[in-house]
This record gives C-alpha cells, sequence and structure tokens, in this order.
C-alpha cells in the first residue's frame, strides 16, 4: 500500500502534503511533523478519505484551525485531515445560520451581526472553528455554543447523518460528537432578531474584555484547563504562586493564569512538563484535579 499515491488519487497532489510540520497548523505555534496532512475541498472528499483511512486501519485526526491543540515533539503518525479555509461558507436564512465545518466562529458571528441576529456574541472572540467549538461545547462569558445549535451534520462510520441538538448530548467541554469521534461536516444554528448596532456593541465590548483580559498577543492552545466544579482553574493556579512560572519557553501566562503560552520556542515537551507542574501543584495544595481542555495528540 503506498499511502502517498492513494491520497493523491482521492484528493490531488496538491492537497496532500508530506512530512508537515505541525506547528504550521496550530495557534500555539508547536509541534513537531505529521507523516501526511491532507485538505479535503468538499464533503464528497472528506466522505471519500475517511472511508478510505478507516478501511485501512491508518490513524487521522480531524482539525480546524489547530486552536485547542497540542501537537507533540516528535509528531503524528498518521493523517491529519484539515477542514478550514475550503470548508468555511456560512448561509442566513430568516433566524438561521448555516456554517460548514472550518468556518470561524468570528466569522459566523461577524455574518450574524450584518444580518441583526443575536445569539453568538459570547462566541465571537474565540480563536476557533464552528466544527471544532461543536465536538467541544466551546463557551465563554456565560453561554455555550448548545445554546444556539438547531441540527449538525455528521459524518459517522461512513455515513453522513443529521443529529439534533439533544442527540448531540452537550455537556461541559463536551460532545457525543467528539467522544465517538464524528466528523461535523456542517451546522444549522438558530439565533433571534436583534439590533445590529446593539449586537455589534456587544461584540465590541466582549473583544475588549478578552483583549483586556487574556494574552491575546502570544501563542497558546486557549484556556489550558478545564473549570474544576466550583472552582476556576486560574484562580487555582494563581493561589499556588505559579502566575509567570515556566518551563523552557512554555510559561503561565502572567496576564491571564488560565493559559499557557508560548514565549517564542516552547516545545510541546516544555508544556506538558509545565502542565505537569501546574496540576501536581493545585491538586497539592487544594485538592483539585485539573483535567486538561486542550486536545493533545501525537507521540
Amino acid at each position: 500500500m503506498n499511502i502517498f499515491e492513494d491520497l493523491k488519487s482521492i484528493l490531488g497532489e496538491e492537497n496532500v502534503f508530506v512530512n508537515e510540520p505541525m506547528n504550521k497548523h496550530t495557534t500555539f505555534r508547536i509541534g513537531g511533523k505529521a507523516d501526511f496532512l491532507v485538505c479535503p475541498k468538499n464533503i464528497e472528499n472528506v466522505k471519500d478519505i475517511i472511508s478510505y483511512l478507516s478501511d485501512n486501519s491508518i490513524n487521522y485526526y480531524v482539525i480546524g484551525n489547530g486552536s485547542n491543540l497540542l501537537v507533540k515533539d516528535n509528531g503524528f503518525r498518521g493523517v491529519i485531515v484539515k477542514l478550514f479555509k475550503d470548508f468555511s461558507k456560512v448561509d442566513v436564512d430568516g433566524c438561521l445560520i448555516k456554517a460548514e465545518a472550518g468556518a470561524t466562529l468570528s466569522a459566523v458571528a461577524k455574518k450574524a451581526m450584518q444580518s441583526s441576529l443575536a445569539g453568538m456574541e459570547c462566541l465571537s472572540g474565540i480563536p476557533g472553528t464552528i466544527g471544532g467549538a461543536i465536538c467541544m461545547n466551546a463557551g465563554a462569558y456565560g453561554g455555550e455554543i448548545k445554546d444556539i445549535v438547531k441540527d449538525i451534520t455528521v459524518l459517522e462510520n461512513g455515513v453522513i447523518k443529521k443529529l439534533t441538538k439533544d442527540e448531540a448530548e452537550f455537556s461541559y467541554r463536551n460532545s457525543k460528537i467528539m467522544r465517538e469521534k464524528m466528523v461535523v461536516l456542517e451546522v444549522v444554528l438558530e439565533l433571534e432578531k436583534g439590533n445590529k448596532e446593539e449586537i455589534q456593541e456587544k461584540m465590541k465590548l466582549l473583544m475588549a474584555q478578552r483583549n483586556e483580559k487574556q494574552p491575546v498577543n502570544l501563542p497558546s492552545a486557549g484556556s489550558t484547563f478545564k473549570r474544576p466544579e466550583g472552582y476556576f482553574a486560574a484562580k487555582l493556579i494563581d493561589d499556588c504562586g505559579l502566575r509567570g512560572f515556566s518551563v523552557g519557553d512554555a510559561e503561565v501566562s502572567k496576564k491571564h493564569c488560565g493559559f499557557v503560552v508560548n514565549n517564542k520556542n516552547a516545545s510541546a515537551c516544555d508544556v506538558l512538563k509545565l502542565m505537569e507542574i501546574v496540576s501536581k501543584k493545585v491538586k497539592d495544595e487544594f485538592g483539585v484535579l485539573l483535567e486538561p481542555e486542550v486536545r493533545i495528540i501525537g507521540e
């Protein structure tokens, strides 16, 4: 079996990348090389490529813009399937927005605002794609994407199907879609008619808060740890005296302790060691177990 030739025959040579550095495909700007990275152009491409990989027991992982992802330094053995710019179409129909998996939350929120549709403001500053947001039920400022989901088109075991919000089984930073490794293809969001200027003003206000309180000027994967029940991860980390603590070029952000940032040339090893130290310290001091929110792949 010649995987490269097979991938080329399915997607075309220009959409198949060999030994691709994953630091180019994550917001952390960290990661070793993937054996292959492929960029499907349409839903049929996705169906064909996932079927091929599954039928041949080839390890694969689906990403969007890599905003909640840490790829280990030795890279990824297998195929990274990237659904991003070629999967970014957004359409409005009344109070419904249909968005392909690779559309960014900011682009969808902007389209909603331009159409005087309210409900996406709290998600507008999250630097991820709709597909990733659905998988992990992304949220911010008291809102979660599950609040506005009508239905989701997914690929499961080679079959394209629609799931309702209830069928997706959303929970805090989790969903059935993520647990069962379905591939999100497209999402329909149900919003409410609102005042365009008020929606825009709320988005500006939330973006200003984000810029003021979060380390948006440094590469990161967003919130590093999930919020433990009854606590805030950032406060626990800060109360342990770990603000600004670093391992190599990986640092607990001085601006927001819930973020690990990449100061220039952090390795995945630096980040993982730092996360381990932070978790142990919080467990020792407060008896609280911090779970990673960032997805970790590779070897």
